[in-house]
């Protein structure tokens, strides 16, 4: 496809996009958005979106529950004594509203111990790695543990979420 030409390559992604349901079924779901991003620009446009398929069919995932915020927290992370702690990891900054870590992959690991440790959370690693879409944080944590600027952070931690 030649991706200079704007129409044409939205032409020829509609062609593709037409032909998924017949190969994935009619219970498929998916968002596409198409983007253009000249050559050496820092400026992106969007050419399009299109939502494909009907979403019937699929449901919730069980170990998540939706709250008032766009994200959906599994649901040891959902109960009244976990918003308490995530509504003060936001005051402090170490949060956005999507409950997705603002600090350092360390002190993300150091926060998720600590608030699994407040709320009794016995599959910790699990259950952050899932929701902040990470890996090994269990490493992250031993790394943390033995820097002196992460111990700083652990008492800030055991102060904010007492």
């Amino acid at each position: 496809m030649d991706f200079n030409n704007n129409e044409e390559t939205l032409a020829s992604f509609n062609r593709l996009l037409e032909l998924l349901p017949q190969v994935v079924g009619e219970n498929f779901g998916s968002h596409i958005t198409i983007v253009n991003v000249s050559s050496g620009a820092q400026h992106v446009n969007q050419i399009s979106t299109q939502i494909l398929g009907t979403d019937k069919g699929q449901k919730p995932k069980p170990d998540c529950i939706p709250t008032n915020q766009p994200s959906q927290l599994p649901v040891p992370l959902a109960t009244d004594q976990a918003m308490v702690l995530w509504q003060k990891a936001q005051q402090t900054g170490y949060v956005n509203e999507n409950y997705q870590p603002l600090i350092s992959r360390t002190k993300a690991a150091m926060m998720a111990h600590a608030m699994a440790e407040k709320l009794g959370i016995r599959n910790k690693w699990k259950v952050f790695e899932t929701l902040w879409h990470r890996q090994n944080m269990y490493q992250d944590y031993y790394d943390a543990i033995n820097q002196q600027q992460s111990l700083d952070f652990q008492d800030n931690l055991d102060s904010l979420f007492g």
